[in-house]
């Protein structure tokens, strides 16, 4: 299991991200809501940064003030506090980038997931439409068949058999056209009324079904393009945030560093400050060295109960099946497609469920489950931290709830089936460790269990 560490867990936010918080707090107050969702950025992990085209803001494009720079404005009190005022604005400028950036990474994810499902609502309204059309058609179609064979009926019992020929020489390849030619048998249609209004009733019916449907479509496809430019506004959005956060916890340090010692009056050198500078780096990079280390034991062990498991009867993450598919990951399945109640985690609440949720502990590996090329790795709203693979012919896969700092791929990657993506976690709308799986098909979400089970994998 994970390290009690707060950090470690996802508990709280990560120095850099409490320093972006607190200057934050002193100009205006966050709810709680949204310290989780700022919280839930520290997670962004590994981003194609170069690859999304992400530049430094031109406000951090001037030169940082140097340890020689303070040495001298610390002998002139006139330098000095031109100093401490630039100094002053550099550190409430990089504070203000981060929070200002996370805060639009928030918005442009929760504007991705909106697009997603107001698109995915549009599919199943025209696909409900053209069914409904369709249903229409076989009646008007079975109405007009059963007129056709009274007709035929009708003259052969008049022995007109010659005017009935001559009728149906031309053979009608619509129930519309069959319609049209009936419609003028006045003894068939006297006979037959009811009949014949059913089938001109269920002719209309379908076509303006079929022409509803049509729009619904034109509108369904608008929506998937906007859900496809939102999502990738929140992949760039995200990107900047992380940008600017790295940004900060390079330079914030010594730059506060550098402010204490300009306006320390005591016999401290600026030597001094500096040394603290550098020791507090090291000490930063083997607390972060003891957290990959601790991490790694925890996917390891993860790993090796669900092999465990798995002996026992239960499913294996990266197990392969058939056609080029893997389990993503370990455990039972604990939450099947389709609706439920309401559930809410982490500021966050959801109804409806487009996946399936494998019950594998925390920090457990996360395996693609075919090949492709990532499309998307970001933070995204209510799936928290979140991968999507494209494999090519229309199906994607989905990833969602990964652990803070859990990311294994970036942006733009490509990937094997069975390589390990990302680790389970509990961000997002979620109340406890899981991977919550998604499969994509023409962009909506599909019932990922009969897929999986179809390439030989193990889910039920």
């Amino acid at each position: 299991m994970p390290s009690n560490d707060a950090e470690d867990c996802g508990c709280a936010p990560t120095p850099g991200e409490l320093a972006a918080l607190t200057a934050q707090k002193a100009r205006t107050p966050l709810s709680r809501r949204k310290a989780l969702q700022l919280g839930g950025l520290g997670g962004l992990g590994i981003l194609g940064l170069g690859a999304l085209g992400v530049a430094v803001s031109p406000a951090f494009a001037a030169d940082y003030p140097s340890w020689d720079d303070v040495q001298r404005a610390k002998a002139n009190e006139a330098a000095k506090a031109d100093e401490v005022t630039r100094i002053q604005g550099l550190i409430d400028a990089l504070q203000a980038d981060v929070v200002a950036k996370q805060a639009e990474a928030v918005r442009l994810a929760g504007e991705y997931a909106a697009a997603q499902e107001a698109f995915e609502d549009a599919a199943a309204k025209a696909a409900d439409l053209q069914t409904q059309a369709d249903a229409e058609k076989q009646r008007a179609d079975e109405a007009a068949q059963k007129l056709g064979r009274l007709a035929a009926q009708q003259y052969r019992t008049g022995g007109d058999d010659a005017a009935l020929e001559l009728f149906f020489s031309d053979s009608a390849t619509s129930a519309d056209d069959l319609l049209a030619r009936l419609g003028t048998m006045d003894r068939l249609v006297e006979a037959n009324r009811g009949v014949y209004a059913d089938a001109v009733s269920a002719r209309d019916n379908a076509q303006n079904l079929s022409n509803q449907a049509s729009v619904a479509r034109d509108e369904r496809d608008r929506l998937q393009k906007e859900a496809e430019k939102k999502m990738i506004a929140a992949q760039d959005a995200a990107a900047a945030a992380q940008a600017a956060l790295d940004l900060q916890t390079e330079h914030l340090g010594t730059l506060q560093a550098q402010l204490a010692a300009l306006q320390d009056e005591t016999a401290k050198t600026v030597a001094d400050y500096e040394a603290g500078v550098e020791a507090a780096r090291k000490a930063e990079e083997e607390r972060q060295a003891r957290l990959a280390a601790e991490r790694a034991a925890a996917a390891q062990r993860a790993a090796e109960e669900a092999a465990a498991a798995a002996a026992s009867g239960g499913g294996s993450g990266g197990q392969a099946g058939t056609g080029g598919w893997v389990r993503p990951a370990s455990g039972g399945i604990s939450s099947w497609f389709g609706n439920r109640g309401t559930i809410c985690g982490n500021g966050y609440c959801t109804s409806g469920h487009r996946g399936i949720d494998f019950a594998a502990a925390c920090w457990s590996p996360i395996y693609a489950a075919a090949s492709g090329t990532v499309v998307f790795a970001a933070y995204a709203d209510s799936w928290g931290n979140y991968v999507k693979i494209d494999h090519g012919g229309g199906i994607i896969t989905g990833y969602a709830h990964i652990a803070p700092g859990g990311f294994n791929v970036s942006y733009g990657q490509w990937v094997n089936a069975g390589q390990v993506i990302a680790y389970v976690g509990n961000t997002g709308a979620s109340s406890g460790c899981h991977l919550h799986f998604e499969v994509y098909s023409g962009g909506t979400r599909i019932d990922p269990a009969p897929v999986l089970y179809s390439h030989g994998i193990n889910v039920y």
